[in-house]
C-alpha cells in the first residue's frame, strides 16, 4: 500500500468513532487533523489546509451536505470524501463510500483518487508560479 502523507481534515459527530477510525488513516500514511462536528470541521478549514477532507457518517446528513460546500469555499483544490452513499448526487463531493465501509476499503478508495497532494510532480510544477 502506498503511503501518499496527505494532509487529512477527519471530520465525524461522535469522538469514539472518530479516534478510532483517524488511526486507520494515521497508519496508512497521512497527516490527520481530527475534528469533532461541523463547527469544528469548519473552525479547521479556516486555519488550515488540507488535500483531503473526509466526512464521516457520525456527522449529521445536514453537516454532510453543507460541509462540502464550505470544504470548496475555503479552497477549490480540497478533495472531499464522504462516508455515506448519499454523497455521488452532491456537486461538491469527490467520492463517497457506503456507510460502514472498512477504513482499509475507504484507504484504497483515497489512493484512486486524484489528489494533488498525491501527485508530487504537480505539487512541483505549480511550486514556481
Amino acid at each position: 500500500m502506498a503511503k501518499s502523507g496527505l494532509r487529512v481534515l477527519y471530520g465525524e459527530g461522535d469522538s469514539d468513532v472518530l479516534k478510532q477510525q483517524a488511526a486507520g488513516f494515521e497508519k496508512a500514511g497521512h497527516m490527520v487533523q481530527q475534528a469533532e462536528g461541523r463547527k469544528a470541521v469548519e473552525a479547521a478549514l479556516k486555519a488550515g489546509s488540507f488535500d483531503l477532507v473526509i466526512l464521516g457518517s457520525t456527522l449529521s446528513r445536514n453537516d454532510r451536505h453543507h460541509l462540502p460546500y464550505m470544504v470548496k469555499k475555503a479552497n477549490a483544490e480540497t478533495s472531499v470524501l464522504v462516508m455515506h452513499a448519499d454523497g455521488s448526487r452532491h456537486p461538491y463531493v469527490d467520492a463517497c463510500v457506503d456507510t460502514g465501509t472498512s477504513i482499509e476499503n475507504v484507504v484504497t478508495r483515497i489512493e484512486g483518487m486524484k489528489i494533488a497532494g498525491m501527485m508530487p510532480a504537480a505539487k512541483g510544477a505549480t511550486a514556481g508560479r
